[in-house]
């Protein structure tokens, strides 16, 4: 998408208009050329009446102030020991960082201030080492947090936590977002990093449903570096915990947190909730998606080219895949009802998401229906894609007298000489009816 068209944005604002994002900062993104950018996306998302809370780490000034002062920090991170001199180091360190990001606020005419709203209590002895002045997140004071929200004031809130008796903890950062993302329900959390989201193996991540990252690490969590492995748990966490969509992104991409907000193919890795997709009955209104959608494939004679009139007619046979709301695939599904058969037809995903099984999620969807309906045979029509539908889908290779009757004459007349692929269905029992 590109950032200048401002139809793209809008079509997002009223999905967020009052919502609550939590963007945690890497201690490092602050001194990157890019942060004064990250500052005024900030403040467009504010003046698009998006609320932003920043959680900030300061685990690369405490190692640069600790080389400075020549003194070894016994944990960077907060997720280790924590002695006296490493918490003098983060007191400093965080409270430098803080009143910078301040200042970077202010120079966007935002409202910010750091209040103390983390309570937290010690960490204890792990494993037979007492961790000091490490601490853990006890509750958040999302009363304080909210009324800063509904005057229109940033916080800003550092890596530290106290308790009730005037203690100071060092806390992990990223628990730290984790944890007010979900007492303040935030719709998004945005860790901020300088890497390109999650990496698994080489690859990089582009989306995955929190189920599949948790099965991911479960199965083979060496696949990830140990800092990968520590976001990724936290991105489980916070989703597991109600926040819906998490995002891990690049903060030194002059575009990377706006396009990663604004745009549903986005820059860095989101790792969601369930619900985040949906497969659902297009309506009219779905007309022109569906014509820009599959569009390509006509052009490459991939699939037959439908007039508006042709969709509009047979709308309620189209089922749209969303994400973010927004449609990257569809399908279609024509009934003969007469000789229970059906077919699947105009299946086609954006080439963005490609290659993550949703075709096949909506071939499954539209048999499942199918057998719903009582229908014992699905046919397909393809020129190119009749490989996939055998080796995916299993489908078999079929004849033109397999077609219905009134699908048999369309055929003959178009002369594609399109492949019909067939597959029988099962009639689904009435334990296992949904």
């Amino acid at each position: 998408m590109k950032l200048t068209d401002l139809r793209g944005i809008l079509h997002y604002v009223p999905q967020f208009r009052d919502r609550t994002f939590i963007l945690a900062l890497d201690g490092g993104i602050v001194g990157d050329e890019n942060f004064t950018t990250l500052l005024l996306d900030v403040a467009l998302l504010w003046s698009l009446n998006i609320r932003v809370v920043v959680v900030h780490g300061a685990a690369e000034q405490i190692r640069m102030l600790a080389e400075a002062q020549d003194v070894q920090p016994s944990d960077l991170e907060g997720t280790g020991v924590t002695d006296g001199t490493t918490l003098q180091l983060a007191l400093t360190a965080a409270t430098r960082l803080t009143h910078e990001i301040l200042e970077g606020l202010s120079v966007h005419d935002l409202r910010a201030a750091c209040p103390n709203v983390v309570v937290a209590h010690p960490a204890g002895v792990i494993h037979g080492v007492d961790q000091l002045f490490t601490g853990r997140v006890e509750r958040i004071d999302t009363a304080f947090l909210q009324s800063l929200l509904d005057q229109g004031v940033v916080p800003v809130v550092p890596p530290l936590g106290f308790d009730g008796n005037g203690n100071t903890y060092r806390l992990n950062s990223d628990s730290v977002a984790v944890a007010i993302a979900a007492q303040l329900k935030a719709v998004k959390l945005i860790f901020v990093t300088s890497h390109p989201g999650l990496v698994y193996r080489g690859q990089p991540i582009r989306q995955m449903p929190v189920g599949d990252l948790t099965g991911l690490m479960e199965q083979d969590d060496a696949g990830f570096s140990p800092e990968m492995l520590s976001r990724a748990r936290h991105a489980v966490r916070a989703c597991t915990t109600g926040v819906p969509r998490v995002h891990i992104i690049d903060g030194r991409l002059e575009e990377g947190l706006l396009a990663e907000v604004f745009d549903n193919h986005g820059l860095g890795t989101l790792v969601h909730t369930n619900t985040y997709e949906n497969i659902r009955p297009a309506t009219k209104k779905d007309v022109q998606a569906i014509q820009l959608l599959t569009r390509q494939a006509v052009e490459a004679d991939e699939l037959v080219k439908r007039t508006r009139t042709m969709i509009e007619k047979s709308i309620g046979d189209y089922f749209i895949f969303e994400i973010d709301g927004n449609p990257v695939a569809c399908v279609a599904l024509h009934v003969y009802s007469d000789q229970r058969k059906g077919e699947i037809a105009s299946l086609y995903v954006s080439a963005p998401h490609e290659n993550q099984g949703i075709g096949l999620r909506l071939i499954q969807f539209a048999e499942d229906r199918a057998t719903d309906i009582g229908l014992t045979q699905l046919i397909a029509l393809s020129t190119q894609a009749f490989t996939y539908f055998q080796s995916k889908a299993g489908f078999m290779e079929g004849k033109p007298a397999d077609l219905p009757a009134e699908r048999r004459e369309k055929y003959d007349r178009s002369g594609r000489n399109s492949k019909v692929l067939v597959k029988p269905l099962q009639a689904r029992s009435a334990h296992a009816a949904r």
